[in-house]
Parts: structure tokens; sequence; C-alpha cells
């Protein structure tokens, strides 16, 4: 009849050929897909490492992009999340610690960009008493300026003794210096074993910096590596068994070179008998990174790993602006640390400033952990120079100093049960 449908016959397996070309089809789309996205991933890979100065071709030149770079993602984050989190972002940093336990790898790369909040202060020792004595110290110190030039005056006329820097201004030494007046004095100075070093000499710019304990140094004080002192600094890590360098200076500041830069930008270096291999490289906040290095003694085979810390925020012809990003820095530091013997390496350019600044800070935050109950910050600082001359160069750094004890102390106490 004209009104019914009008039934098509299918020959014999045609069916199977319909159904196998439409999967083969759809698996094909499949690999096309793959294979783009692959390739969008491998070209943004590429585009970053460009940008970032981290592939072969990338330099020390390269640090001013990389840490604008740095930046930009961490302003844009803020941008995107700035409706749930609001403006406030010192209040969400205080009580955020449940983010910071450390960022994700990622499988495909060694480079990662990860914001991090504050740390809560660290549990410490010191009594509620205790801590309201030396808050109420650190605050006097800071309103009343008159006994704070004071203060400063009586340190710039304190002389160290023995204060000797013969072997660094031995002519074979000079050219190891990066400032002519930022030598390490003979007794405290670090020695490399002549036997080992590519030049049959002891000599670096670094001192050893000792808080209680005579036999055990806390800290190494060192200027930024020259390129001809590279293999030098990597000797003093090994042999110093160090786990822990803070870096508070870029590669370049003002077109003037502050170090040189003493690790790959990818994969491995070999500097004379010791291989750095850069395991990882975050992005924690805006304010520093932290890589992750492979090191390996080519001669004996032994191999270590060791963090290093690096503070971006600090300017070179200043101090901070706030001191919570340093404050929050150090804890990063000493979550790493905690439970090692071994000394932290601290270096800025010279070896003196900004490194003195954070030794002295740090000394002082961990005797008072200790419970310590007697803080004298200006006495804490003699002792420091005792060791390495000229540890904290202004005025203006010994206030931040007093400013970020006060600010911890502060934050220890709200953290204490009352």
């Amino acid at each position: 009849a004209r009104g019914l449908p009008q039934v098509i016959r299918v020959p014999p397996g045609s069916s199977g050929t319909v159904i196998t070309l439409v999967s083969m089809a759809v698996v094909g789309g499949v690999l096309v897909l793959a294979m783009g996205i692959a390739c969008f991933r491998h070209y943004g890979h590429h585009v970053a490492n460009g940008k970032l100065g981290l592939g072969p071709e990338g330099g020390a030149d390269t640090h001013f992009d990389y840490q604008e770079l740095c930046r930009q993602h961490m302003a844009s984050k803020s941008s995107l999340s700035g409706g749930r989190r609001g403006t406030d972002t010192s209040r969400v940093s205080s009580v955020s610690s449940q983010f910071s336990d450390g960022p994700q790898h990622s499988p495909s790369s060694t480079h990662s960009s990860t914001p991090s909040w504050s740390e809560e202060p660290a549990q410490s020792n010191m009594d509620i008493s205790t801590g309201h004595m030396i808050l109420a110290y650190m605050e006097d110190h800071l309103r009343n300026k008159d006994r704070l030039q004071k203060e400063w005056e009586a340190l710039c006329s304190y002389q160290a003794e023995p204060c000797s820097v013969a072997v660094a201004q031995e002519p074979a030494n000079m050219d190891k210096n990066r400032h002519a007046d930022a030598l390490p004095y003979d007794h405290s100075r670090v020695k490399m074993k002549p036997e080992v070093n590519p030049n049959k000499q002891d000599y670096i710019n670094a001192s050893f910096i000792f808080d209680h304990d005579p036999r055990q140094p806390a800290y190494i004080a060192t200027q930024g590596p020259l390129p001809h002192t590279v293999a030098d600094f990597w000797q003093m890590v090994w042999e110093n068994g160090c786990t822990v360098i803070v870096m508070m200076t870029a590669l370049v500041e003002d077109g003037e070179k502050q170090s040189e830069r003493y690790w790959p930008d990818e994969g491995s270096s070999l500097y004379h008998i010791y291989e750095v291999n850069l395991v990882s490289e975050h992005i924690w906040c805006k304010d520093f990174l932290v890589r992750s290095f492979y090191l390996k003694n080519v001669q004996t085979q032994e191999t270590r790993t060791l963090t290093q810390f690096h503070l971006l925020s600090w300017p070179g012809d200043g101090i901070p602006t706030s001191t919570r990003p340093l404050l929050d820095f150090r804890r990063k530091v000493n979550k790493c640390y905690r439970g090692r013997s071994c000394p932290i390496i601290v270096h800025c350019s010279d070896g003196t400033s900004r490194a003195g600044t954070y030794i002295l800070i740090d000394m002082v935050l961990n005797r008072m952990a200790k419970g310590v109950k007697e803080i004298d910050i200006a006495a804490t600082l003699e002792h420091i120079r005792d060791q390495r001359p000229g540890l904290v160069r202004t005025k203006d750094q010994f206030e931040f100093a007093l400013t970020a004890v006060a600010e911890e102390v502060n934050a220890i106490l709200k953290a204490l049960p009352q």
C-alpha cells in the first residue's frame, strides 16, 4: 500500500562494516585531539621557559623578566580570587597556614608557580610574661628615636678583637673578594681543603657565625659567588654538609651584578668535582622562590640533597616596606631546616648587609623560642660582628630587625594559650 513505509533491505555483513567505520572515525578524532593538546602544552612550556630564562639559552640577565613574571602571576591569581577572599590579604595570610604544607609538584615540569600563604609562628617555649617584656623593650626602642640613634652610634664604634683580615688581603686572594670592605676575619673564616680545591687554596670569602655553642656554627655568612669562585662555593657547601642556602639578593640590581648564577638553569652543571642538578623550582609567592638541588661529588660518587630559598622582595638600596614577607620566608626556611645541625648558608651580595640582618633576626627569634629570658639585640649584633665585620650595615637595617622581632613576638603571643 502507498501509505506504508518502504522496507529497505541491508545486504548481509554491511552493518558490521558501518560500525567499524564509525569506531575508526571516533578513535581517529580522539587521537588528533590528544596530539593537539600535547603540542599545545609543549609549546606553552617552551614559551614559558624562554620568558623565564630557564632554558639552555637563559642567563643571569633574564632575572628581571623572571621576577616580573613571578609578580604578574601572583597579581593575576589575586585578581581572580579577590571576590572570594576580599582585599585584606594580610588578614587572610595570618590565618591560612593550612595552605602552607607545600606546593604540588607537576609531573611534567621542574618549574611550577604555587602561591603560598604565610605560616603561623612555630611552637615556642617563650612564656607570656617574658614575651610581653621583650615586646615592650622592642617597642620602646622603636618609639624612642634618640635612644635608637645612640645605641646605633655605640654599635658603630664597637671594635671586635681579634680583627685581622690579613688572609683575605693576600695578593692571591684579593680577586676572590667581591667588595674590598667586606672581608672575613682570619679567626672565623671558612677554610676549604686545599688538596681538593682546583687552585690548591683554602680561601673563600665566608665566615662561620656561632650562637651559643663554639663547636657548632649556626650559619655561614658569605658573599654572592663570583664567576671564578662558584666551584669554591660548592666545595664549601659540600665540606660543611650544608642542606639549606638562603639567598637574599637578586642576581642583578640596578644594572650591577650582585651574584653569579651558581646553579643550572635546568638539568645539571658540573663545577669542578661537584655536579649540581636542579630538581625543582617553585614560585611560593611573589616574594620568594624555592629551588631543590641534587648534589653529587663525582670523585666519591656520594650524593646529597639541599634546598635554596631565594628572597626577591628585599630592595638592594634599602629595606622592605613590610616585615611580613621576610618573617614568612624565615618560617619556611626553619621548617625545612628543623632538626638539622649543619650551618645554614646565608648570602647577599657582600655577605654583610642583608645577610647580617637576616642572621640577627633569626638568631634572636631562635633564642626566644628556646626560652631565653634575657634578650639584647644590640649585644647579639656585637656578638655576630665579632665573627664577621660589618654585619647589618645601616641603622635602617638595625631598626628593621627590631621591628621584625617585635612583630614576630606579637604573633607568638597571640598564638600562645592565654
